[in-house]
């Protein structure tokens, strides 16, 4: 059987990179080796990219606080050759790999948010995940928010700024709208990174500051009371939900710490302990959002389920985590797909749908 040639990226130039490769590792060592032939492919944090031994490509790897990618004089770049996507060496510009399909295992901006989708759009090499619109849009929760809310899923209230605005940002304005406590968030960031909780003016204006360092547009959003409550989704034209699991924060909210550094930072209840009637309306809840946001292949939608049982959606995250505590994989799992059968159905989407978009027309041809 020829094995299928899988480019696996990871890293990146976000704040999530140290996320990235946590994630990365675990999908690699799920990876059927009698299936696959694994190139390993990682960014760092100025964008380039190195090609990898499976041996020896992170360094601290069981340390998520002192994970880094090891050192390669291998740097490549990704061209369309001659009926095949390539990796070259960008020294000699010698050919060293052609993809089947790529693996993108990227956390935030300059990798979930649609630039490398293009990228490989544009060399015409089929990729897991989110397209180039359904990425760019699930980044962003400005414009993620305004699309389930012009489609009439229930979102929390929340009020858009630039920084060229940030001196116009009033604190009691704000409180009148939204009341006390806020959440302030980057607009394009995940994994909580640059998220603060503010219940006083003191700590608005640290949040306020915070996020601007990670976008230069933030989000202030209400406080939503109720369960935090996650679902994952897998599928193309024809999405299913996997069983929901519940988030029982320890802190306050579910912090960047939390996620990826203390596996007791945040107790996992692995189905959520909700009513079957519930349970199938966040499910539908999480397909109608996952296709409202023109989202493919994979995404775990989170929500709240407050005491009416009113449904709340937060966001949505177009490549989720995949780390040892990550929802996504341990989610589906419980639905019963393991591991590695959801590793095979997110490459046999990704294939999919580059085979139906080859179907397309991309030219017209005039009648005589």
């Amino acid at each position: 059987m020829t094995k299928t040639r899988v480019g696996v990226l990871f890293g990146g130039k976000s704040a999530e990179h140290e996320v990235s490769l946590q994630s990365a590792k675990n999908v690699i060592e799920a990876m059927d080796q009698e299936k696959y032939e694994i190139v390993l492919i990682g960014m760092d944090k100025q964008g380039r990219w190195y090609l990898k031994e499976d041996s020896d490509f992170l360094l601290n790897a069981t340390d998520p606080t002192q994970i880094k990618l090891s050192k390669s004089d291998d740097e490549v770049a990704l061209i369309l050759g001659d009926g095949a996507e390539q990796l070259i060496n960008i020294n000699d510009f010698k050919i060293l790999e052609e993809l089947d399909v790529v693996f993108p295992i990227l956390h935030g901006p300059y990798g979930e948010d649609g630039t490398v989708q293009g990228l490989f759009k544009l060399v015409d090499l089929p990729f897991v995940g989110a397209d180039v619109l359904g990425s760019a849009v699930g980044m962003d929760k400005d414009v993620m928010k305004r699309l389930l809310r012009d489609a009439g899923i229930p979102i929390a209230d929340f009020l858009t700024y630039h920084h060229i605005e940030q001196e116009k940002i009033d604190f009691a304005e704000i409180k009148d709208r939204l009341d006390m406590p806020v959440f302030i968030k980057p607009a394009n960031l995940g994994s909580s990174v640059g998220i603060s909780k503010a219940a006083n003016q003191a700590e608005f204006e640290k949040a306020i500051e915070l996020a601007f360092q990670f976008d230069n547009k933030i989000i202030i959003e209400e406080a939503i009371e109720g369960r935090e409550i996650e679902c994952s989704v897998l599928g193309n034209q024809k999405p299913i939900a996997s069983v929901p699991g519940e988030i029982l924060p320890q802190e306050g909210f579910y912090s960047y710490e939390a996620k990826y550094i203390d596996e007791s930072g945040a107790a996992l209840e692995m189905p959520a302990k909700l009513a079957d009637e519930m349970v199938k309306k966040v499910q539908e809840c999480a397909v109608e959002s996952f296709k409202v946001l023109c989202c493919q292949g994979m995404a775990r939608v989170d929500v709240f389920v407050q005491e009416d049982q009113k449904i709340i959606v937060n966001e949505i995250n177009t490549i989720p985590g995949f780390t040892k505590i990550s929802m996504y994989p341990k989610l589906w799992e419980l639905s019963g797909i393991s591991y590695s059968e959801l590793i095979d159905k997110l490459i046999e989407l990704a294939i999919e749908r580059y085979n139906n978009e080859k179907k397309l027309k991309t030219s017209f041809e005039f009648e005589n």
